[in-house]
């Protein structure tokens, strides 16, 4: 017994100095973590596990004649960990685009950057940039007390917020969105010279609450443009109003179809729920007359969305847009597809039974998927995800 003991202890050791070996100057503790009261030897949660909850209503207003969006947002943030907090932290990554922002003094340019006219432009385009923001306050109205750093936000407070405590607040803002095509980014909008028309692809758009853990405190590293980020899990009202020919997507289900869908729309949409291949709810032929026929008026559409740690949205008159139904452990998942006819005919023919296809073998080699939607939006993102929507880029060669 002593003999396995010391091999199997002999074997685990030298297995662990190999990987050091390999890592001269890794930290032991990020291979070999030492469990503690908040995760286990297996890394799995422990007996005191927490995360913090940061739950959001939002009311946003996309302006298409200016590419301005505003918006206003209620935050309600609860306090899961042992620690009473005297601040609160929050990312505001549109200030990645602000004149001051330090992604332009991290950048390294090289000659053949230049080469072209477009590359050029790209680095003198004038974009007035970032978050505009308005107001901070508690709900009664009272002004809240912050300072913003780059693309942080700090709150402090008058009271420190307990253990088991929650505070709401609200922050009100607005910021130009940006050209997709001429500064870059996760999000931003694709314009259409010939029919003057625009595709919103929008994320990482709202003052959005920073992560605390056991580990780092808060997570309030600046955000550079090519870093990722975490986010505490919450719930999400959302109310996006457009102009009245858009059609939207978004994380979460819509609540509101009988407002903003018309009869046919809806009837498509109860047959895309049970079918098992892709049912057209806009067809292209009506997201072209949509094209030409601009209205004027506004449309509000209501998403929520439960235990999530983002949110995102695309709009457009241009969408068409496909559905179908595929079930999950015994759970149906409408998977979604929203692109212009510049998509055609590749993504009529493919992108919607490849999200199916996708929702359906990850769940057989990893988990359940846990959303109600899945959905696949083209646009000028080449391939960001979020919450229940992808923004995905490639389209057929012409």
């Amino acid at each position: 017994m002593k003999t396995s003991f010391f091999l199997t202890f002999t074997l685990s050791l030298s297995l662990s100095l190999n990987v050091l070996g390999q890592k001269k100057f890794a930290q032991i503790e990020n291979l070999i973590p030492t469990p503690n009261e908040y995760r286990n030897a297996a890394g799995a949660p422990g007996h005191n596990y927490y995360q913090q909850q940061a739950d959001y209503k939002m009311e946003l207003t996309l302006d298409d004649s200016k590419q301005i969006l505003r918006g206003s947002e209620v935050i309600t943030y609860t306090n899961n960990s042992p620690d009473a907090l005297d601040y609160l932290w929050l990312q505001l990554d549109q200030n990645l685009f602000a004149k001051d922002s330090d992604s332009k003094l991290i950048t390294v340019e090289k000659m053949e950057d230049f080469r072209s006219i477009s590359s050029i432009e790209r680095r003198l385009f004038d974009y007035d940039g970032g978050f505009k923001i308005e107001e901070v306050k508690a709900l009664n109205g009272a002004d809240l007390n912050y300072s913003i750093n780059k693309t942080m936000l700090r709150i402090d407070l008058k009271q420190a917020l307990k253990t088991n405590g929650s505070i709401s607040f609200k922050i009100k803002w607005w910021y130009n969105i940006n050209d997709r095509m001429a500064v870059g980014g996760r999000s931003g909008y694709e314009y259409f010279k010939d029919e003057d028309n625009y595709i919103y692809t929008i994320a990482q758009f709202f003052p959005r609450m920073c992560v605390y853990d056991d580990v780092s405190g808060w997570q309030n590293k600046q955000f550079l443009g090519r870093g990722e980020f975490t986010l505490p899990f919450g719930n999400y009202e959302v109310s996006l109003t457009v102009p009245g020919d858009h059609v939207v997507s978004a994380t979460g289900t819509l609540q509101n179809e009988s407002t903003v869908l018309s009869a046919t729309e809806r009837k498509r949409l109860q047959t895309a729920r049970k079918a098992d291949s892709p049912v057209f709810i806009v067809t292209q032929e009506e997201a072209e007359k949509a094209e030409q026929n601009k209205v004027k008026s506004l449309k509000t559409w209501k998403f929520k969305a439960n235990n999530v740690r983002d949110f995102a949205f695309a709009s457009s008159r241009k969408f068409i847009w496909d559905a179908q139904n595929t079930t999950v452990g015994g759970k149906d998942v409408l998977c979604m597809s929203f692109y212009p006819k510049e998509g055609n005919p590749l993504w009529e023919r493919y992108s919607t039974k490849l999200v199916a296809h996708t929702v359906n073998t990850y769940s057989k080699y990893t988990v359940d998927y846990p959303y109600p939607v899945a959905i696949s939006v083209n646009g000028p993102i080449g391939g960001m995800e979020y919450p229940m929507i992808s923004f995905n880029g490639p389209r057929a060669e012409k």
